[in-house]
């Protein structure tokens, strides 16, 4: 499979435009002058004294630190900096998505200062800190992350230039490289893995972006001088090198691991990133959320019940998904959209306050856990910048190329536009929210339909259990290709699909598959699609009669601040909740239960939907 570039797919209007929309504006009102501000200060071209210096200083200040960014941005803080380059990825794909030139513009000046920056610099280092940085990791003093912080500004300006065609970004990787070429020039093979063993983040992923686009063996050189043998060998040698590591430590390297291999074709590399989703994932199991971590390390091979501490890191989600995206593009195996997908609605949305904006660095599953929110400026942790990421790029997951035609990975209302075999091709998606369930749904026009006219065919007495979606296919001119549709993990039964009103055949369709419709498709054929959902119970890893419950892919919280024990049947879940406050106004609320014949009963509600509420996610269940 292959991506499509960014740009060629725009959200529809709803709640996850709405969401997208949230975090533009959240990330465009961080200034020029404070994201760059720590860059200014390290390359000479800014200071600050406050009211000291001469008999003429002012004794107010409208730009003084009140109004800077502090937490891990603070000019004191060692990690300073990596907020760039999260912010530089969030406006290429915001400004790809939306066409914004006010987006554009604020990048391409803050790109034209980092120039600037390195310029003062001598040329080549560019960074919110010294240079001695690196020299003081390399002697053995400890220093907070250099190279992470370094790959985000890299990341950052690598999606500017491939994004938004911004040439600058690219001499400012050049220029980043040079410097890191002569650094690691002067260690040996012992040296530099030593060096790979503190925290690189993705620094090989840099190079190997770097690499794809100069062919320069200096460039190709930095991949072989960042490889991490002692990790990547012990994966190849089937050992377990995950559990109580750094989780957010191993899985940058990955990424890097894998797009080396698409960059040069070396075979070791692919195995490399199998090894690790083996490990990580398929072997290790994951609790209901798609997490296999709990406070940034590895949890053990499915026992993961004494480790539901303060929870999965958003960085670790966001990243797992990005892997997950690439072993589906390699293999076209639904499994790894599932798993996205998973991830996506339990992890991406449920970490993001939905009224802010804001981020909770860590996401947790134990009973009574709370979602500690970040401030716009006060915290800045590395999550933080993933959120912006992670709320720039919903739409690039959505439909995949393939020679034979279009997939659709995942169900987010959006609308493709791209050529395929010659000839223009639009995909529209969309979801119908009152005669199916609709995740985030709110007030809309539809909604005020639904519930002011009564001439038009009634909705269903009670909540939905499905998912109905509508594609609409416009073609330049007739064409034919295979439409395929990715059944999802969560599906009950068989789904019905039809086109133009007619009933398509089954066949052996079922979860985490691919349904394919392989036609000659005109202007305006239409596809209706109906996934029905149920209300199931998953185990905790390690612990077999605790379960949490899922609404088709929706993990629901229980709002409750201990543990409480229910009795039932896990494989009838229904025998321990009932449908609560299932529809407000014009919109159906999905993941809304409560409990059952229980004393002091509490409500459910969607994981995505808890906000500052104290909830629990696994229940031990008494069976009769």
């Amino acid at each position: 499979m292959r991506d499509f570039p960014a740009g060629h797919v725009q959200l529809l209007p709803g709640p996850l435009k709405k969401r997208f929309e949230l975090n533009k504006q959240y990330m465009m009102s961080l200034t020029n002058e404070n994201l760059l501000r720590s860059f200014y200060l390290e390359a000479g071209l800014w200071s600050y004294s406050g009211n000291g210096g001469t008999t003429s200083a002012t004794t107010t200040s409208m730009d003084g630190p009140e109004h800077w960014h502090w937490g891990w941005e603070s000019p004191t803080c060692e990690l300073r900096g990596h907020i760039m380059g999260h912010w530089l990825s969030a406006a290429a794909r915001i400004y790809a998505q939306t066409g914004d030139l006010l987006v554009k513009a604020k990048a391409d000046y803050i790109v034209a200062e980092l120039k600037r920056c390195q310029e003062a610099n001598g040329g080549e280092w560019l960074a919110a800190f010294p240079e001695t940085y690196m020299d003081r990791i390399a002697s053995g003093k400890f220093v907070w992350a250099p190279h992470y912080t370094i790959h985000k500004l890299l990341m950052g300006l690598y999606e500017i230039y491939a994004i938004t065609d911004n040439e600058h970004a690219v001499h400012l990787i050049s220029g980043i490289a040079a410097w890191f070429y002569r650094w690691t020039g002067k260690f040996s093979q012992e040296q530099m893995d030593d060096l790979l063993d503190l925290e690189t983040g993705g620094m090989l992923e840099a190079w190997a972006d770097l690499y794809g686009i100069t062919g320069d063996e200096k460039h190709l050189e930095l991949i072989w001088r960042y490889d991490r043998r002692r990790f990547f060998d012990a994966l190849m040698e089937g050992k377990d090198v995950l559990t109580n590591k750094h989780a957010n430590t191993q899985i940058p390297e990955i990424l890097g691991a894998a797009r080396v291999w698409e960059v040069t074709g070396d075979e070791r590399y692919r195995k490399i990133v199998e090894a690790f989703w083996a490990t990580a994932v398929t072997n290790r199991g994951y609790v209901a959320t798609g997490a296999g971590d709990n406070g940034e390390l590895w949890m053990p091979a499915n026992e993961m019940a004494a480790r539901l501490g303060v929870g999965q890191e958003h960085c670790c989600n966001y990243n797992m998904m990005r892997l997950a995206q690439v072993l589906l593009r390699w293999t076209g195996d639904p499994i790894y959209a599932d798993y996205w997908e998973r991830r996506f609605m339990n992890g991406v949305l449920a970490h993001q306050h939905g009224d802010t904006g804001m981020i909770s660095y860590f996401l947790g599953a134990a009973a009574g856990s709370k979602k500690t929110w970040g401030s716009p400026t006060q915290h800045f942790w590395c999550c933080h910048g993933t959120l912006m990421q992670a709320n720039a790029s919903y739409d690039s997951q959505i439909f995949m190329e393939e020679e034979s035609g279009i997939t659709v990975c995942q169900w987010l209302p959006s609308e493709l536009h791209c050529d395929h075999g010659g000839s223009a091709l639009s995909i529209r998606l969309e979801q119908d929210g009152q005669h199916g369930i609709y995740p985030l749904n709110n007030w809309s026009v539809e909604g005020m339909t639904a519930i002011t006219k009564v001439s038009i065919p009634s909705i269903p007495v009670q909540r939905p259990d499905s998912f109905i979606y509508k594609i609409t296919v416009k073609v330049e001119q007739v064409s034919t290709f295979t439409l395929k549709l990715r059944l999802p993990w969560w599906l009950k039964g068989h789904p019905k699909i039809s086109v133009n009103g007619v009933e398509q055949a089954q066949g052996v369709a079922e979860a985490s598959s691919f349904f394919q419709l392989t036609r000659e498709w005109l202007s305006g054929d239409t596809i209706t699609i109906e996934f029905s959902k149920a209300l199931t119970a998953e185990p905790l890893p390690g612990e077999p009669g605790t379960y949490a419950f899922l609404d088709g892919p929706i993990v629901l919280a229980g709002l409750t601040s201990e543990e409480r024990v229910l009795s039932g049947d896990p494989s009838r879940p229904d025998t321990m909740l009932a449908p609560d406050r299932e529809r407000n106004h014009g919109w159906w609320n999905p993941g809304y239960y409560r409990t059952k014949a229980v004393d002091r009963g509490f409500r459910f509600i969607p994981l995505y939907e808890v906000k500052d509420e104290s909830y629990s996610i696994y229940f031990p269940i008494q069976t009769s």
